[in-house]
């Protein structure tokens, strides 16, 4: 997968299932297979892609807005952080997610499951939002402090959907049942 199609797919997923969007992906790839091709779409031909997934015209408008910016940077993607994280759509999670997959750092892929997973095992968060609490920050960064950093992000992302789950998790068959703060609290009251 190009670095392109990495960011093309990670903006998608964006509050979207992965089932919904691989229904779309490959095809989506084929109209658009770059920054220029996507810069120079016309909206609505954008908009009738993405449209399962919702916000069409908002997320078309921030699309092209990257797909711009990426055309006048010459498809190069920028090192520093803080300018990573000001172009158009990347937010921490995109922005941790490029570091992770194609620069090559252990970043985590902090979202709603991983924080679950984190929430249950160790506490809760102190603040609302994920993305400025330091003890999901801190934790999450420590846990893929690691050379297998992208699939210790994969397992935990996977685990949090298959048994962290967020309405029914799955506590009786969970290895980590022993020690999870979640689970002694639910089972010894």
């Amino acid at each position: 997968m190009s670095n392109y199609q990495l960011i093309i797919a990670e903006v998608l997923l964006q509050r979207t299932k992965a089932e919904t969007v691989s229904t779309f992906f490959e095809s989506f790839i084929i109209s658009f297979p770059n920054w220029q091709s996507l810069a120079t779409a016309h909206a609505e031909d954008i908009e009738n892609y993405i449209r399962s997934i919702g916000l069409q015209t908002q997320r078309t408008k921030r699309l092209k807005s990257l797909a711009e910016e990426m055309v006048r940077r010459k498809g190069v993607l920028p090192k520093n952080r803080m300018e990573l994280e000001s172009l158009p759509f990347l937010g921490q999670y995109i922005a941790n997610s490029i570091e992770l997959l194609i620069f090559k750092q252990n970043k985590p892929l902090l979202d709603v499951n991983m924080a679950r997973l984190l929430e249950r095992y160790f506490r809760h968060r102190i603040r609302a939002d994920i993305r400025y609490d330091p003890l999901l920050l801190d934790l999450s960064h420590e846990l893929v402090n690691h050379t297998k950093a992208k699939f210790i992000n994969w397992a935990v992302l996977d685990f949090a959907a298959l048994v962290c789950k967020a309405g029914k998790p799955l506590c009786n068959q969970c290895i980590l049942k022993l020690n999870c703060t979640y689970f002694n609290s639910h089972n010894n009251s």
